[in-house]
């Protein structure tokens, strides 16, 4: 089959592709339990149609692993605690396996208090945020997750990357309908619409990026060259000061308050560039919430009107009739569940990148 880029595509199973990523996980030395975990996130991303974070990433984990900046077999730790609250020391490990251990923990925290946050310090890339959040859903509870990443993004005025895309998610039950899922980035696009843009050699759209003399670019290798993505809004008439702050407000409960890199100091995931010689932290820092529903009224009393809430968008009037308004969550949905029935796609250059991971390990290809 083709996908909308013009690629071919072959639909592998999820239980082939899940087996295959714990046999490469293992091969670096994963102990089961987080094999699993690991591959579970990984998958997550690609049935969802997020495929920036999904098995196109694993060979970046592996050439970080050979780098020795992750840790196969780390001691995931709380090292300061409340009631209500966590830092958790990551020790390097992955953060497929580190951001769940510290959601868990917020969960369960939540069980007993009604409500929970849990830092994250040292610990590498976790992933979908998604993933992480929608872990507080069939416990009836908002879940939240954010994480900080490597500088890409120039603020309001500032010709200069200080920022990670610094995604956020907000995680919502409801009853009939599906639960409302806000799943985004907080600059102006994801750096993984930048790789499908180079891979298809397309112009981006203007107000995604600048260059490095800070003049508005479509050119989506602008970021090789020394230009930044902006954030959320582009620039100060669209609201682009809104989404620094978003940025920022990421950047520090993830790493501010945990004891993790921050701003300009988060190490890069690609293992070709060395972290900051100087670092402020920790490695990466990530920021997790659960809230009990009915810590604040009955479950059912909310999840009624968060079914109402989702009907009365859904029936707003559309500019297009054919395009009505879509909820966040809604795509995503619709990807899982196409691509649980049907496998998931992969491109050939991801199959190919996998492929000659099995090679380095000796393991059957795909």
């Amino acid at each position: 089959m083709l996908n909308p880029l013009g690629m071919n595509n072959i639909n592998i199973p999820q239980d082939i592709l899940n087996s295959f990523i714990c046999r490469i996980f293992a091969a670096i030395g994963l102990n089961e339990a987080d094999q699993k975990q690991a591959a579970a996130v990984l998958l997550a991303a690609d049935l969802r149609g997020v495929e920036s974070h999904g098995l196109a990433r694993l060979s970046g984990y592996i050439r970080l692993w050979e780098k020795k900046r992750i840790n196969a077999r780390p001691n995931i730790r709380i090292v300061h605690e409340l009631a209500t609250t966590a830092t958790v020391d990551g020790d390097e490990g992955l953060g497929l396996v580190v951001a769940p251990f510290a959601m868990d923990l917020a969960i369960s925290k939540a069980k007993q208090y009604g409500s929970a946050w849990v830092a994250v310090k040292n610990s590498t890339h976790f992933g979908i945020a998604a993933y992480h959040a929608m872990k507080a859903l069939p416990e009836d509870m908002i879940g939240i997750a954010m994480t900080n990443a490597s500088p890409l993004v120039a603020p309001t005025f500032a010709n200069e990357r200080l920022l990670g895309t610094n995604p956020m998610c907000y995680a919502f039950p409801a009853g009939k309908n599906a639960p409302v899922i806000i799943d985004m980035a907080t600059s102006a696009a994801a750096n993984g619409k930048l790789e499908i843009a180079q891979r298809t050699g397309k112009a981006v759209p203007e107000g995604w990026i600048i260059d490095k003399n800070g003049r508005s670019s479509t050119n989506p290798h602008e970021l090789k060259e020394g230009g930044s993505l902006l954030p959320l809004g582009s620039d100060i008439a669209h609201g682009s000061h809104k989404g620094f702050g978003l940025g920022a407000t990421v950047d520090i409960l993830s790493a501010v308050l945990s004891g993790a890199n921050y701003g300009p100091w988060v190490p890069p995931f690609v293992a070709f560039l060395d972290p900051p010689a100087d670092p402020v932290g920790k490695g990466i820092g990530h920021f997790l919430g659960a809230l009990r529903v009915d810590g604040f009224r009955p479950v059912a009393e909310f999840k009624n009107h968060m079914d109402n809430w989702v009907d009365r968008f859904k029936s707003a009037k559309a500019i297009d009739p054919d395009q009505p308004v879509i909820i966040p969550g809604e795509p995503e949905l619709a990807a899982e569940l196409d691509r649980t029935r049907n496998g998931i796609p992969l491109v050939n250059a991801v199959l190919e990148d996998l492929n000659l991971l099995a090679d380095k390990f000796g393991l059957e290809r795909l």
